[in-house]
């Protein structure tokens, strides 16, 4: 691309015309290398495997995102690895602790105002609906099992006494109801007998990590279409 031969503003005009001519609900122009990272803010529980992931691949710049802030119901240790790490970045962590009646949704409204999309790095609280209302755009969740099997809590556990074969990671975009909105990413991976539930948790962290982080690379890379309510392109 050479903003020389096609400036900035023509070149938007022009995808735009396009986007008139086959009445596209929704069209983005980004050019990369010109435009301002993606400005993300990341919501994490206890554990740290899938956020801790997140930050390394960010701070060796290999996703496309600028991290906002990280929102946790969970209280860290300041000596702990994540904040050490937020700390030496200085990105701002907020904690709020949540109960079955306050979710802390508005609070974190605020917090993640004037971001572009919303990444749940195994933030285990379910979002309502009139809060994904009132953010209105994207958020991407990674769900530790091969959906649509094995929803909802322990996943791992519940596909370990299963005795399945194949274990696997989704990624997918938040919807109102619990872990059924259109898959980004798969992963998957063989166990067997020899597993123990040790070896088969540490197997599907990593697929979670890998999983989540190749989901947010295609969307910011605008290779991740939605089609027919619950399903995607990605190309």
């Amino acid at each position: 691309y050479n903003p020389r031969l096609w400036p900035r503003d023509m070149l938007r005009t022009d995808f735009l015309h396009l986007s008139d001519c086959f009445n596209a609900q929704k069209s983005t122009v980004r050019v990369p290398d010109i435009d301002p990272k993606y400005k993300i803010a990341v919501l994490a529980s206890k554990q740290d495997h899938c956020l801790f992931d997140l930050l390394h691949r960010w701070q060796e710049g290999r996703l496309p995102v600028d991290i906002h802030c990280v929102i946790s119901n969970h209280d860290r240790p300041v000596d702990n690895h994540v904040m050490r790490f937020l700390k030496r970045h200085e990105i701002p962590y907020h904690y709020l602790p949540t109960t079955s009646g306050n979710k802390r949704e508005q609070e974190i409204l605020e917090l993640i105002e004037g971001t572009d999309f919303v990444v749940l790095a195994r933030y285990m609280q379910v979002m309502s609906e009139s809060f994904l209302k009132s953010y209105g755009k994207d958020i991407i969740n990674i769900h530790h099992g091969l959906l649509p099997s094995f929803k909802g809590g322990s996943p791992s556990r519940q596909a370990f006494n299963a005795g399945v074969k194949l274990i696997g990671a989704t990624s997918h975009f938040v919807t109102p109801e619990l872990d059924a909105g259109p898959i980004i990413e798969q992963m998957v991976e063989r166990v067997s007998h020899r597993d123990t539930l040790h070896s088969f948790v540490v197997k599907s962290e990593n697929l979670e990590k890998q999983c989540l982080a190749e989901a947010i690379k295609s969307y910011c890379e605008l290779r991740v279409l939605p089609y027919e309510v619950m399903k995607t392109v990605v190309f």
